[in-house]
């Protein structure tokens, strides 16, 4: 299975950086009026790096490390060199660096050629399901960046893509030297140099990114005017002041790896409208990516990124409460608000409102409750969840679960206590103290209805109907041990315990006890789950789980949907980037760090 290092920034993703050879077999970005996630595609390598020695070129043998744990570089030594190759993405430009550093370490003088080469095949539309764009390809030559530009023209200007690694403005001493060679939608882009003993050289290809050609060429032309030395400061100064420690690197690794994955890849800017958008997963690695879920990303990622950025987190809630408001609740949207996926879901509509109450909590930014939006928004949700309580219970309804599946019974348990924990926050956030009422009533209304006993022992059922009947079973998604987190009992409530012991013992199918990574799975994927070792971090089990985690290999270090019982390598759904959030969260609350 062929393992990949990713990177990116606000605007553009690396997602699938080939490690055994480090090609870049493509570059993502969002794009609002499509929807979802557009990829620029080389199907063998859209950018691989290479060297040629005396006119042979070379197979290069990586060693990988990533630098602040999201900087991924290589090195390879052959032959008396070593070449060493760093993918940068600067914090908030719509464009790249790739750095390429040959050292002679040998005693003869070589005869060296290095650099990047590659091919544009096709461009892909990604929202779960791809689609390629057939139309409108061309390239074009640029006096803007001295060198090609790709561009896609289905009519109107898409998008452009264009390299830079000179400038030829006047008084400008920035010439790297480099040539390059272009035939068609493939290309080489190269330095031919002689490198005595000890000697070493260094190019820097910018690439950037726009609406059209000007303006894809001149963001790769602002990086290479400010260099790559203030670029990567800026980055790493960013990137250390978020980064988070615990005395074992092992979890520091996977902590801010993930933390940073998550950042960058379930929140973005869109190239057209530079919009701060949410989705599942920047990566077209993910099985359904570049849509919204509430869930996914409000309970999951969004308390990370308050950890990451206060200030973009704000950003992220008012993009919630505008483009997203109309249709809580839905099962899943597009990055613009409108219906992908119809099917209500009562976790959904819970979260915004536990994703504010979670941001004003961790930083007293009461002022954006003024807001008139956000106002007429949690009064929005309080008429939806109206219509789905029971006639005569208070318990209230779902069609899926949270793992978007159809249910046995219309009252989860789990999603009754997110409904509790709703109110309590709505009767603050809105001032209306009778609102707390309502959710001791809920409260009330799940220890009567979803506490059921068997072998002498109560505990909480998954689902009920309001007339005696009911599931045992769990879902990672949205555990019964979260009740614990979301303060609806505590550690001693026999009941929650009797779950718990339930869910986790051998006799259940789904608990995996007794395997090397002992952590409950479900149907949906039936394997265990990576949001289960979140869930066993954040309710009393943080050192099983850290056990768990370091066995782990998850997708090459980053979160993803299930893994292997006995190896811990990935079963289900990878580069799940709003798991990593609430991963690196779990981790910083079990550890608190």
């Amino acid at each position: 299975m062929t393992q990949y290092q990713v990177t990116g920034n606000e605007y553009l993703s690396l997602p699938t950086i080939r490690q055994e050879d480090g090609a870049v077999e493509g570059v993502t970005f969002l794009y609002m009026q499509l929807k979802g996630l557009l990829e620029i595609r080389g199907d063998d390598g859209l950018i691989c790096p290479f060297l040629s020695l005396n006119g042979k070129k070379q197979a290069l043998t990586l060693e990988w490390r990533r630098e602040h744990y999201w900087i991924p570089t290589f090195t390879s030594s052959q032959d008396g060199t070593q070449l060493s190759c760093t993918y940068l993405t600067p914090i908030n430009e719509r464009a790249f660096v790739i750095r390429l550093t040959l050292n002679n370490t040998g005693t003869k003088e070589l005869q060296t050629d290095f650099g990047v080469e590659g091919s544009w095949d096709r461009t892909l539309h990604e929202i779960n399901e791809t689609t390629e764009l057939s139309q409108g390809r061309e390239v074009l030559r640029s006096n803007w960046n001295q060198m090609f530009i790709w561009s896609q023209k289905p009519g109107l200007p898409l998008f452009a893509f264009a390299p830079c690694t000179s400038d030829a403005q006047p008084f400008s001493e920035i010439d790297q030297g480099a040539a390059w060679e272009q035939d068609g939608f493939s290309y080489r882009i190269h330095k031919q140099v002689t490198l005595k003993p000890q000697q070493s050289e260094t190019l820097n290809i910018y690439f950037g990114i726009g609406y059209e050609s000007v303006a894809a060429a001149t963001s790769a032309k602002e990086l290479l005017r400010q260099g790559y030395s203030a670029l990567l400061a800026k980055t790493t100064d960013w990137l250390a002041s978020r980064e988070r420690y615990t005395p074992d690197e092992r979890i520091n690794t996977i902590l801010n790896t993930n933390l940073f994955f998550s950042f960058f890849y379930a929140s973005g800017r869109s190239i057209d409208t530079e919009e701060l958008c949410l989705m599942t997963s920047r990566s077209p690695r993910y099985y359904v990516s570049a849509a919204y879920w509430d869930r996914d990303s409000l309970l999951w990622a969004f308390p990370s990124m308050i950890a990451v950025d206060p200030g973009y987190a704000r950003e992220i809630l008012e993009y919630v409460f505008t483009r997203q408001a109309r249709n809580f609740g839905v099962h899943s949207r597009y990055i613009d608000g409108t219906v992908l996926e119809p099917g209500f879901e009562l976790d959904e509509l819970c979260a915004p409102v536990i994703a504010l109450q979670r941001y004003v909590t961790a930083t007293q930014d009461h002022s954006i409750l003024n807001e008139v939006f956000i106002q007429t928004d949690l009064n929005h949700i309080l008429k939806i969840l109206e219509t789905k309580k029971h006639a005569t219970i208070d318990l209230y309804e779902t069609f899926l679960q949270p793992t978007d599946d159809l249910h046995n019974y219309p009252y989860l348990t789990y999603d009754n206590v997110l409904v509790w924990y709703a109110y309590h926050a709505l009767s603050v956030l809105l001032n209306r103290p009778s609102l707390a009422d309502r959710a001791q009533a809920v409260r009330a209304a799940i220890y009567t209805h979803c506490v059921q006993k068997q072998n002498d022992k109560t505990f909480f059922a998954w689902s009920v109907d309001g007339n005696g009947h009911y599931d045992i079973y769990d879902e990672p998604p949205g555990s019964l041990q979260l009740l614990l987190f979301y303060g609806f009992c505590t550690p001693d409530d026999e009941v929650w315990q009797n779950t718990v012991h339930m869910i986790r013992d051998c006799e259940y199918p789904l608990s995996f006890a007794g395997e090397p990574i002992a952590e409950i799975g479900c149907k949906h994927a039936p394997h265990p789950w990576i949001l289960s070792i979140c869930n066993s971090l954040l309710c009393g089990y943080s050192q099983s789980a850290l056990h768990h985690l370091r066995l782990t290999q998850m997708d090459n270090g980053i979160a993803c949907e299930s893994v292997n019982a006995q190896t811990g390598a990935c079963e289900t759904g990878e580069a799940f980037a709003t798991c990593a959030g609430f991963l690196a969260f779990a981790l910083m609350e079990a550890l608190s760090c």
